[in-house]
């Protein structure tokens, strides 16, 4: 782990989405310092799902040794942004690193892609960043060694990392051209800069996304937070980099990142966007019995009718399991195309009666379609692949609404407690 050098004491940093995750962990490191933190961010009151909230995030900081201003923000929002710029100027006196961490994420395909989440993903991830940048310049401008770090992706325009979630792409995308441009345009002034983790970071949001067994493939925030206090370590002549986590302690000499990892010597989950062929990465990760972050799924052709066996045996316990509540709950009507060893058409409605499922077309018709391999497809059913990480490992392809992917699960879990 890098250790604190004292460079940041003093110091007051704005970090948006800073109440739980990375965001959190920089805030955290620079406290220890005796930085002032200004925690940007949306959650007042506790979540039900997710930890965290500016005030026990404000608690944990000062905790630490610094001194936090808690200010409720949306980034969309230029008024919600100005009045904490403002209250961060008032009580601490100036404003010398800003670091744009909040984002969002939802990984569909154009046609399933709802314009309500693609404004959501440019709203705050291209134009929040770009309007609190903006918003904290002029301070910025004042200070003695002034950062900007983004935490955003390299520019790396290969197709496949646009194909399967093109909006999120574009939005997150956007965070990193605000450091191409604005590095240039404060060139001597200001340090702006990207940084982007090497492998998966267990967060609140890797959870959702890969379930709770994703963590043993992730490295601990701290390893972004070490490597961002690096970077706001060095001078304004350090602009306009896309650094990698990894990269930038090698050049603090650390050499075994084993302490960051969650589970030491168990094979890391690559992240997005990076330079590595996705299909080298799905053989090196397959190998140590993980799951990839992306693997390019091959067009299947027209589905052999079902050979029964464990697919039958699946659908026999989902029925046992149907019920009007889970209906109630889910309300969508499932298609499967299935392919490889046991390939067939099966359909689960949760949307009618007490429910029902089956082989062949469902009767009526479906608000998702999903083609998977029949294995891939019983370990879901088995709780041993979510749903969502399939889709992002490309084992799932959608068509429709990509919520009923989340939704169903509820009903996984309860044919996981009926021993499938």
């Amino acid at each position: 782990m890098l250790q604190n050098t004292g460079k940041l004491a003093g110091c007051t940093l704005f970090i948006t989405g800073a109440s739980r995750g990375i965001g959190k962990a920089i805030a955290l490191k620079a406290a220890k310092d005796g930085a002032n933190i200004v925690i940007a961010a949306k959650t007042a009151q506790a979540h039900p799902t997710l930890p965290g909230t500016i005030y026990t995030a404000a608690e944990e900081i000062e905790a630490a040794g610094g001194k936090a201003l808690p200010c409720i923000v949306d980034v969309r929002d230029e008024k919600q942004i100005g009045a904490a710029v403002e209250q961060a100027v008032q009580k601490f006196g100036g404003i010398d690193i800003l670091v744009n961490n909040a984002s969002a994420i939802n990984l569909t395909g154009t046609l399933e892609t709802p314009m309500k989440k693609v404004d959501l993903m440019l709203g705050i991830n291209l134009r929040g960043t770009y309007l609190t940048s903006k918003l904290c310049i002029p301070h910025l401008l004042k200070s003695k060694n002034p950062h900007i770090l983004n935490l955003s992706p390299p520019l790396n325009l290969n197709p496949i990392w646009f194909k399967n979630h093109t909006a999120y792409t574009m939005a997150k995308y956007g965070m990193s051209m605000c450091v191409l441009g604005m590095a240039e345009e404060f060139r001597g002034s200001i340090a702006v800069n990207a940084l982007w983790p090497k492998t998966a970071i267990q967060t609140a949001a890797m959870d959702m996304l890969g379930g709770s067994g994703i963590g043993q493939q992730c490295r601990k925030v701290e390893i972004m937070s070490d490597a961002a206090y690096s970077m706001f370590c060095k001078p304004t002549s350090f602009t306009g980099n896309f650094a990698i986590d990894e990269d930038i302690l090698k050049t603090e000499g650390i050499t075994d990142f084993d302490n960051y990892a969650v589970a030491p010597g168990h094979p890391l989950l690559p992240d997005f966007f990076l330079d590595e062929e996705p299909e080298d990465l799905v053989k090196h990760m397959e190998q140590h019995g993980a799951t990839p972050v992306f693997k390019g799924g091959k067009s299947s052709s027209e589905p052999a009718p079902a050979s029964g066996g464990p697919i039958e045996d699946t659908f026999k316990v989902i029925k046992g399991v149907l019920n009007p509540d889970v209906v109630k709950t889910t309300q969508g009507v499932y298609k499967f195309d299935l392919s490889g060893e046991h390939p067939g058409v099966w359909y689960i409605d949760l949307k009618n009666d007490a429910g029902s499922a089956g082989q062949g077309e469902p009767p009526v018709k479906a608000d998702v379609v999903m083609s998977m391999d029949s294995a891939d497809f019983s370990k879901m059913f088995a709780g041993k692949l979510k749903p969502t990480m399939a889709f992002m490992s490309g084992k799932l392809r959608i068509k429709g609404d990509m919520t009923m992917a989340i939704k169903m699960e509820k009903m996984m879990s309860m044919m996981q407690k009926s021993k499938l």
